[in-house]
């Protein structure tokens, strides 16, 4: 963990592939093809969007000159795979992806056209890629170590709440990298002395009866395994965690700007920036099946003071203080 970059934030309140094959816009523009899990108003989807863009800008492929980007939005699961299609009809020369159940959603519908995710949470168990070394097929991109973070957000969680005995876990049946992620916090439960209290929801309606389950368990906190549920639905996790007053721990910062206690995990600018140069190396004819995933190098830890307050928990100035291992 020692190549990893942390920053703190306080809140006051294998398939043949001839490229040159591909369809060429008449004018000569590359096309890119952006396939995302959340909502267009979505401020950090906009700060995301922004960071590609840059990062496209610094190797030399500016929007509405020589490249052209056709967008889809998915803030509900029901229209990925509707979405995914649609854009793999306009056969682009790559597309990008923002998550797991993105790029399950377009591995569904091409073979063929390059797929970069940024990123994946388990891109070998999601069958996205052979090896990390090697992915082999048509996708390639960065991953974010879920299973991993995963367990260090429970370890997070247990410094925060030092007397705690029993943690809620709130994850998402439909996500398929959430097994291994289960199994990293399992595993990371007994090494710290704490009991398991699991509550799955599937949809946003289930989340009340989820917590409520929890605070009959008399839980101390509960974590979120992230998906884009999750993610999508921040303002209403962070109204029932107020609710049954259980101080939570996310990997997205929008939970934790939405009133949520903490978060911890990776800068999903960075990675966006990244990922531009993935774009840039196959619009210059690299297949993605030799271009090696890679890991996210940057972390975030983000607590909200305020909602500290409101649930009387005191963070620990070593937590303050911390900047990854």
């Amino acid at each position: 963990m020692s190549s990893r970059r942390a920053f703190i934030t306080l809140l006051g309140g294998a398939a043949a592939w001839p490229l040159a094959a591909r369809a060429q816009q008449p004018d000569g523009m590359r096309r890119i093809g952006v396939l995302l899990g959340l909502a267009e108003s979505d401020p950090e989807i906009r700060a995301r969007l922004a960071a590609f863009r840059q990062g496209l800008e610094k190797r030399g492929w500016s929007e509405g000159r020589n490249v052209r980007i056709d967008f889809r939005f998915a803030p509900a699961s029901a229209q990925m795979q509707v979405l995914a299609k649609e854009l793999v009809a306009l056969q682009p020369d790559v597309i990008l992806a923002h998550s797991t159940p993105v790029t399950a959603a377009l591995q569904r519908e091409s073979r063929t056209i390059p797929i970069v995710f940024a990123p994946a949470a388990d891109p070998i168990g999601s069958g996205f890629v052979a090896s990390l070394p090697r992915p082999g097929g048509n996708i390639t991109g960065l991953s974010e170590l879920a299973s991993e973070l995963d367990a260090k957000e429970l370890e997070m969680l247990k410094d925060v709440l030092p007397r705690a005995t029993r943690i809620g876990v709130l994850w998402n049946p439909t996500t398929p990298s959430h097994t291994p992620g289960l199994d990293s916090v399992k595993a990371a439960s007994q090494k710290l002395g704490l009991a398991l209290h699991m509550a799955s929801a599937a949809t946003a309606d289930e989340f009340e009866a989820a917590l409520a389950s929890m605070a009959q368990a008399s839980v101390d906190g509960f974590l979120v395994v992230p998906s884009p549920l999750t993610v999508m639905q921040s303002a209403r996790l962070a109204e029932l965690a107020l609710r049954f007053r259980l101080p939570g721990m996310f990997s997205a910062k929008e939970n934790v700007e939405a009133g949520g206690l903490m978060s911890y995990g990776v800068d999903r600018n960075d990675l966006a920036r990244r990922a531009a140069l993935y774009i840039d190396k196959i619009l210059k004819g690299a297949k993605p099946g030799d271009l090696p995933v890679e890991q996210a190098s940057k972390y975030e830890l983000v607590i909200n003071l305020k909602t500290a307050k409101a649930l009387g928990v005191e963070i620990p100035p070593t937590l303050l203080a911390r900047r990854g291992d």
